[in-house]
């Protein structure tokens, strides 16, 4: 539409030489300089012919060889005026082409204000009017509208896929769904790839950001981990300054801060405990990612590359935990019904956060998360029958998946230890083959070394896993149980810290039902504040569970399918997940604070626990063909707005690693889809 409307614009270039405020000086090589702010602006004369003006950069060999210390903003803050109308502030990228368009109304006089602070460098040559936008094509709006026509036509009632039923052993299903994680792996190899290939091409130096007078942030907690397990070591190989080592009370905030300023070097979310620095996070992704491959490269692993690697896997097994669960308890789900089911899991488990944030705080996350749906995929296949319709708990166990599940729920323990609690969940699932073994017990119809052949399928793996994971905390802290987290360097003295009771419940609530906020313009969502009455940790979130993903409120509803889950074998499991859900949200709130990637904990469970209530409102069986249109016509149009929400997330400025400032030239490419209508 912009290129259409300005097809008669006069493209008048005489307006290039603009008058400059008196706030604004040109340097040398064409840049300009804020010397005042309240004075820093650009006027163009305007004939109406166009609706837009465009920002014209230097050239991008003048601001490459700037000097560092003096370099050019990259993005920077306008707004343009019209005709004495104040427009609206907004952001520009000199690397988003399109984003140098500005939409104005006027028919005089344009002024561009520069809203950035004294003495920023603005990498701007001239701002002309009268300016026709260029038509363009681009492969990702077009990909992206692809793929909205695409889910709305596979989707939609009338749909070819309503009438195919899911069969876990047809050919073509297989093979459709390994094409579809195959390319979902060939998206993640890319950036992993880049990510690899540009450590090889540059400075091997750890990632770390330090400021005089401040915390030192190093993002190489994991490969420091591995690179000390190589050294036989179980304290990382980081500098303690003596002074620290004198302080009565290193963890108050109060003597640390005096430290800072005395220029002792401080490591932020680092735990230091008897004269050494540690890592809090749990130890196995070092081993199995980061140790193999500072062995074979003598480099660090890049915490973004695991991390995205660790989420390919938990994308494929919480796919197959879906697509198993409901084979139990909706068999007769179609392909569309059963993509559907899946695409709601993923969303509503909190999974596209961490896809999203990939640094060492989501690698302990996603280790567990890759660990916890493959152990209970496992677990549940254990249970299955080789031949159906036979009932799940009628078929004996399969021990090798008994033993391989335990494995790796217990293998939580070295990643994110609250995970580890999914073992709970083996006790209902199992309980039919739990109550037929103690009664052959008592009945005296079984030897004891068949009587101990599930238990000890359980347990031995898992004492396998557990007891060096224990013994490394022994090794570090003395104890056990003792994960290192009351010695982490964080905003107040962890050893100390006891959570405020008038914050739990409020913190409860904001974790599920804090509200999505709208704006007018570009991504039309913005945080949702937190206030509280006493400290404590808070995250900035664009809203709680349910209002990210609403359909989650439907896993209250299990609770009340239980003659109808009777048959699967399901219902106990499905009831404890959300009960383990429900703890494991008021843990987090109770000793983590409001944190958006600690919905991880329990996020999945929810959607696991919703998961029968939303085949059947999908399914809509033994309801008229009138009422399954209109439901799942419903179902389609809430999960779509779900996932335009989760979208629309990733761009929301001021939450953390916000695509803003970390990828500017996206943002700004996105942004100028709708910014220019």
């Amino acid at each position: 539409m912009p290129f259409w409307t300005t097809l008669a614009a006069s493209t008048d270039t005489a307006s290039a030489a603009n008058v400059m405020g008196a706030g604004l000086e040109r340097r040398d090589d064409g840049m300009l300089v804020v010397t005042d702010p309240t004075q820093a602006y650009l006027d163009v004369s305007a004939d109406g012919t166009s609706s837009y003006i465009r920002i014209d950069p230097v050239s991008a060999d003048v601001r490459d060889a700037a000097d560092p210390d003096d370099a050019p903003y990259r993005t920077l803050y306008v707004r343009a005026d019209g005709d004495g109308r104040a427009g609206r502030m907004t952001s520009v990228a000199v690397g988003a082409p399109r984003s140098l368009y500005l939409k104005v109304q006027a028919e005089d006089t344009v002024r561009l204000w520069i809203a950035e602070p004294a003495g920023s460098v603005v990498p701007f040559a001239a701002v002309r009017a009268n300016v026709r936008v260029p038509f363009s094509v681009d492969a990702l709006r077009v990909a992206a509208m692809g793929a909205v026509v695409l889910l709305v036509a596979l989707w939609r009632p009338g749909s070819r896929l309503w009438r195919i039923p899911l069969d876990t052993a047809d050919r073509r299903q297989r093979l459709i769904f390994a094409g579809i994680m195959t390319a979902a792996g060939v998206a993640t190899l890319i950036p992993v790839v880049s990510q690899l290939a540009g450590q090889l091409v540059s400075d091997p130096a750890p990632l770390a950001f330090h400021k005089p007078g401040a915390y030192t942030y190093d993002f190489e907690q994991y490969g420091r981990v591995a690179d000390a397990l190589l050294h036989g070591r179980v304290w990382v190989d980081l500098p303690v300054d003596p002074a620290l080592t004198t302080v009565e009370n290193p963890y108050d905030a109060a003597t640390r801060n005096r430290l800072l300023s005395q220029g002792v070097p401080l490591f932020w979310d680092y735990a230091y405990h008897d004269g050494h620095w540690y890592s809090y996070f749990g130890v196995l992704p070092a081993v199995l990612l980061f140790l193999p491959y500072q062995l074979a490269t003598g480099r660090m692993l890049p915490s973004g590359a695991a991390e995205l690697v660790l989420m390919f896997g938990a994308l494929v097994f919480l796919c197959l935990l879906t697509i198993r669960l409901i084979r139990r308890v909706a068999p007769h789900s179609s392909l569309a019904a059963t993509s559907m089911a899946i695409v709601f899991v993923l969303v509503g488990s909190n999974a596209p956060y961490l896809w999203f944030r990939t640094n060492f705080y989501s690698v302990p996350c996603a280790a567990s998360m890759l660990l916890s749906t493959l152990g209970l995929w496992l677990w549940m296949g254990a249970a299955m029958p080789r031949r159906r319709p036979a009932r799940p708990d009628a078929a004996p166990l399969k021990l090798g998946h008994l033993a391989a599940g335990a494995l790796c729920i217990a293998a939580n323990l070295g990643c994110r230890p609250a995970f580890a609690l999914v073992a709970l969940l083996g006790i209902p699932l199992f309980w039919p083959q739990l109550t037929e073994l103690c009664g052959r017990i008592r009945n005296h119809s079984i030897g004891v070394r068949q009587a101990l052949r599930m238990p000890l399928a359980v347990l031995l793996p898992a004492v396998a896993i557990v007891l060096p994971l224990l013994a490394y905390n022994v090794a570090r802290f003395g104890t056990p149980l003792d994960f290192g987290n009351s010695y982490q360097f964080t905003v107040t003295d962890m050893t100390r810290f006891t959570p405020a009771p008038d914050t739990f419940l409020l913190l409860m609530v904001y974790y599920l039902f804090l509200p999505l906020r709208f704006t007018a313009d570009f991504p039309f969502l913005t945080l949702s504040p937190t206030p509280l009455p006493s400290w404590a940790y808070a995250e900035e979130m664009i809203g709680g569970l349910f209002a990210l993903c609403p359909l989650l409120v439907l896993a209250f509803a299990v609770p009340f399918l239980r003659h109808r889950l009777r048959p699967s074998g399901c219902w106990a499991m499905l009831a404890c997940a959300l009960a383990l859900a429900l703890a494991l949200l008021a843990f987090d709130a109770w000793e983590g604070g409001l944190g958006w990637r600690y919905m991880i904990d329990f996020a999945w469970l929810m959607a696991l626990a919703a998961l029968p209530a939303f085949l059947f409102i999908v399914n809509a069986d033994g309801g008229t063909t009138l009422a399954r249109r209109v439901c799942r016509l419903l179902i389609v149009t809430v999960l779509l707005a779900i996932i335009a929400v989760t979208v629309l997330g990733f761009f929301v400025p001021g939450r953390d690693d916000a695509l803003i400032g970390v990828n500017t030239g996206l943002y700004h490419t996105v942004r100028s889809w709708f910014a220019l209508l």
